[in-house]
């Protein structure tokens, strides 16, 4: 996976941003302060008086999430309509955060303050909703006053009593029992809202060519509505309906929570093999169910150690359960407690938990942070080698950094202004809390902000806009970020020379503060906003921005060099440090199969030169075969319970993988998905998937009315003996006849229905295969009415789109298609018609019997004119028709990265933003030279960059660079 560190901008004051939330600073325990730059500025030390502290919190809510369309429900459990959809008689611009549902939520956390702040303990609660400008959605806001023990307390009761962050899952039931009695209870035990959808078009892919076409899923669709853990349950317990319904038989087991990451694997490896040698299906539950405490009034949790498990037998069941208890008798764990800040831990489960959930599979360790709101500053990682268990750590520590705290103490305020009520603080930390998206706490004239990168320099940009704040003739301002300690070199330079060169021209203070084994801190101290912001920004421009790729072990001599010529050369050119890793560096002999394809490449260097990453690793991929030089994932549907049967065959799909070396991994079961991920080099994927799709069966209906000739015609030794074996052999379609009684025609008379079984792989050639027995029929003068999945006729090989200039009555004009019920397309619409009807592709049909012209397109082919150039300035031909002719020479030839069809266009007609590029020799063939503006095209599609270095809040994207900073407006 490739992936990229981008640093960002500070906002402007006009902001509010939908970001996230922490809440406390950490406690430092040594400090590194420089020797140059600004004087020292003293801690403050905060005066003791009243320990009445103000603290706000935005509460979770997805109040942007909307149910389900009204025309495509088919039940409902109890009220959930009511809750789910508006009102008949409502406008149509009425918002989702006034749905039934979001609105009671919202009662509820007002219901929950009122009793706090009447109970006899000091403490208050007040709730603010609104939308603030540029906020989407709702936002909500709680602000506590009390003392500091319970105001935590208190924060710790409320978002465990609420359902914040509410989410829909749907999966599709292929069941046509009734099930409306088992949803109705299940959404009573789980405290959940389901509905029950008709089914609708869905994208598949097809085919070496990877077309995407719709069908329609003849599957229902289950909804489920409710908050995260309390949703997964109830999905749960539905899947595992549906497999009694099945026929199969549900049973469960007892597995300690600590160890069931342990027991999947990476990448579920551990758990396939149980699943594919017993025929099984297992159910974990949710991964971190312990750290959320909240259920539904009047619902059921589910228990931690409860793991379900479905076969086709008892006996199934129970050699599962055993291979489970045997590969637990081999555990041996490595644990290690490691101290965190508890409000970024907060933060994390708040609203990071699905990449700490991939950091746990990718390492194959238990991550265990503390409940949510606890305040407990201690997270514990399990592993069966301390190698995963230090990289999750690592990773973890990581993602910690992304969080910032900082804090504003008013040492001397202006004695002109009235010091603010409790309602003023209120009011105004509210305010704060909305717009900005982070914590804040106010205590003894002090400013405690803690959040993400973006939402503290919002927040911090909010506060200096209050007028009690920034007429004050005295402040400081202090900004901690949190940096992995193998980076503090990097950001300081030589003898600090970077960190003081920064303090001598913003004014600030840089305090290097190590706290713990994996972090320190880098705190900006200063007096001022305006000084703080622009320090903050230039450390930021010295912080790491990365970038990490996979290439294979076998070409890192080669782009190293002798004496590491080659690398060395690049690094120079490009002000980027770049780092190899082999099978070595990664666990030795007793690594995972898995970790051939990890990111084995680090290009990192100062975020202000951040734009040249994907320029050395475009250079360094030169060095590259293509077949082994672009790594990607694609996505594949297949029936969720068709899953099963492919695991049990598990032996043929790695030798699938071995072949074109790419990996095909499954979903959990849990997930209900149908969705495949295929990875490997962008130039065997689609070669893999169009092998692995030819062990997937698919079958089409097509019913007609039984006449006489038709019977005559299918039972004749004609079609017997010729037409099926010559569908089987040149269209790799099965064709079989059947007759179903209970399907009619229109005029009441029976019917005959032809199946068509193929593999998936080939599900493009049944349309052929059509036009082929429709031919046929015309030849043995059969007339068929089709009753349902019928495929229309392609329109006649004209030159009507050729000649568009010319209204000649000479040149017929095609019907129009029919509505038809396609297993590959919906329908042979007027795109595809458009495709069908070009001359070329015609020829490329077999059996032409245009030998001459499919002669001369050969030569033509084989010329050193391209396509491009033969048909310029005419519109006879598409796009897609030239890359069918060049498809031959177009796997072996450069490709242009903005044109997706293979095809090397002109420069006009590519699309591409970025001039062209000059063609050099350099020895390592035709490479690209780079544009003295720092932007090149790369010999092969750039891929998609993911975060490694510090990774991205919110706020960014996790695809590509940020561009030059510049300065602030």
């Amino acid at each position: 996976m490739n992936k990229i560190t981008a640093m960002r901008h500070w906002p402007t004051s006009n902001f509010i941003s939908r970001n996230n939330m922490a809440g406390m600073p950490a406690i430092n325990t040594r400090r590194d302060v420089t020797t140059q730059g600004p004087p020292p500025i003293p801690t403050p030390q905060l005066p003791i008086g009243e320990p009445t502290i103000h603290y706000a919190f935005n509460v979770p809510f997805a109040s942007d999430l909307a149910g389900p369309d009204t025309e495509d429900i088919l039940h409902a459990t109890t009220d959930a309509v009511l809750r789910w959809t508006h009102p008949v008689e409502a406008p149509d611009d009425v918002p989702v955060h006034a749905l039934h549902v979001h609105v009671m939520n919202l009662e509820g956390l007002r219901q929950l303050c009122h009793s706090i702040t009447t109970n006899p303990l000091p403490i208050e609660a007040h709730v603010l909703s609104g939308t603030p400008k540029n906020a989407r959605g709702l936002v909500t806001t709680v602000c506590l006053s009390g003392p500091a023990d319970l105001v935590y307390q208190t924060r710790e009761a409320i978002l465990n009593k609420t359902p914040i962050s509410l989410v829909r899952h749907i999966f599709l039931c292929n069941c046509a029992f009734s099930v409306s009695y088992f949803l109705d209870e299940t959404s009573r035990f789980c405290g959940v809202d389901i509905f029950l959808l008709g089914p609708k078009l869905a994208p598949v892919v097809d085919g070496l060519n990877g077309d995407v076409e719709l069908r329609r899923d003849q599957r229902w669709r289950v909804a489920i509505y409710g908050d995260n853990m309390s949703a997964e349950h109830a999905k749960t317990r539905v899947l595992i309906h549906i497999d009694q319904l099945l026929g199969r038989v549900a049973d469960s087991i007892n597995v300690d929570y600590s160890v069931q990451q342990i027991l999947i694997g990476r990448n579920r490896k551990n758990i396939k093999l149980i699943e594919s040698s017993t025929n099984t299906a297992i159910y974990f539950p949710p991964p971190f169910l312990s750290c959320y405490s909240y259920c539904p009034p009047g619902a059921t949790r589910r228990g931690e150690s409860d793991v379900f498990i479905t076969g086709e037998n008892t006996q199934a069941i129970e050699q599962a359960k055993y291979k489970i208890h045997e590969y637990l008798t081999r555990v041996r764990l490595y644990v290690k407690d490691v101290q965190i800040t508890p409000a970024k831990l907060d933060s994390v489960l708040l609203t990071r938990m699905d990449k700490v959930r991939k950091i746990a599979e990718n390492n194959n360790t238990h991550i265990l942070p503390p409940s949510l709101g606890s305040m407990k500053n201690v997270a514990r990682f399990q592993a069966l080698e301390n190698l995963p268990l230090e990289r999750s750590v690592r990773e973890l520590m990581a993602l910690v950094g992304q969080f910032y705290t900082a804090t504003w103490w008013i040492s001397h305020p202006d004695n002109r202004q009235p010091m603010p009520t409790p309602n003023d603080i209120r009011t105004m930390l509210s305010d704060i809390c909305a717009n900005s998206e982070a914590d804040v706490k106010f205590d003894n004239r002090c400013f405690t902000i803690s959040g993400s990168d973006e939402a503290v320099k919002t927040a911090l940009a909010v506060i200096n806009d209050i007028k009690w704040v920034n007429q004050s003739p005295q402040s400081q301002i202090r900004v901690k970020i949190e940096l992995a300690n193998e980076h503090k070199e990097f950001v300081s330079g030589k003898k600090n020379g970077k960190i003081n060169k920064i303090m001598g021209q913003s004014n600030v203070q840089i305090i290097f503060d190590t706290f713990g084994e994996y972090n320190f801190n880098i705190e900006v101290v200063t007096h001022s906003y305006e000084a703080v912001k622009h320090g903050l920004t230039l450390v930021e421009q010295e912080m790491p921005a990365s970038i990490s790729f996979h290439v294979p072990d076998q070409y890192h001599k080669r782009i190293i060099g002798i004496g590491g010529q080659h690398i060395q050369r690049i690094m120079k050119k490009h002000s980027v440090f770049v780092k190899f890793s082999n099978a070595m560096d990664r666990g030795g002999l007793t690594r995972e199969d898995d970790d051939s394809r990890v990111d084995n490449v680090i290009c990192r260097t100062p975020a202000r030169n951040a734009q040249n990453l994907e320029l050395v690793k475009s250079e360094i991929l030169e060095m590259v075969s293509r077949a082994d030089s672009e790594f990607m994932n694609q996505t594949v549907k297949i029936d969720r319970l068709y899953h099963r049967e492919l695991l049990s065959r598990l032996p043929e799909i790695e030798e699938i993988e071995k072949m074109w070396n790419c990996k095909i991994v499954f979903p959990s079961t849990e997930q209900a998905t149908d969705e495949l991920t295929v990875s490997g080099p962008q130039w065997l994927v689609p070669k893999c998937i169009d092998s692995f799709l030819g062990m997937v069966p698919d079958k089409h209906e097509v019913v007609m009315e039984r006449t006489p000739t038709l019977i005559r015609f299918l039972e004749s030794p004609e079609f017997v003996q010729n037409i099926v074996p010559k569908l089987k052999t040149q269209y790799e379609v099965d064709v079989t006849v059947h007759e179903n009684s209970e399907e009619r025609a229109a005029n009441g008379n029976p019917s005959v229905t032809l199946l068509w079984q193929f593999t998936r792989n080939n599900a493009g050639g049944v349309s052929d295969a059509m036009d082929f027995l429709q031919g046929e029929f015309a030849t043995a003068g059969v007339e068929p009415v089709f009753i349902r999945g019928a495929l229309s006729r392609p329109k006649p090989d004209t030159f009507e789109e050729a000649l568009p200039y010319f209204d000649s009555k000479l040149l017929q004009h095609a019907p129009a298609p029919v509505a038809t019920d396609s297993p590959t397309k919906p329908s042979f619409g007027e795109e595809t018609a458009r495709e069908r009807s070009s001359l070329l592709e015609r020829l490329r049909r077999p059996g032409s019997g245009m030998s001459s012209i499919s002669s001369f397109l050969d030569r033509r082919k084989n010329s050193s004119h391209s396509a491009t150039s033969f048909f310029k300035g005419s519109s006879n031909v598409s796009k897609s028709s030239l890359v069918s002719i060049e498809s031959t020479r177009s796997f072996n030839a450069d490709r242009n990265p903005w044109n997706d069809s293979g095809v090397n266009l002109a420069d006009e007609d590519s699309g591409s933003p970025w001039p062209s590029a000059v063609l050099v020799g350099n020895g390592i063939g035709n490479n690209l030279a780079v544009p003295h503006h720092g932007d090149m095209t790369p010999r092969h599609a750039a891929r998609r960059s993911d975060d490694s270095g510090r990774p991205s809040t919110s706020h960014s994207t996790n695809s590509g660079y940020p561009g030059p900073l510049v300065p602030f407006r």
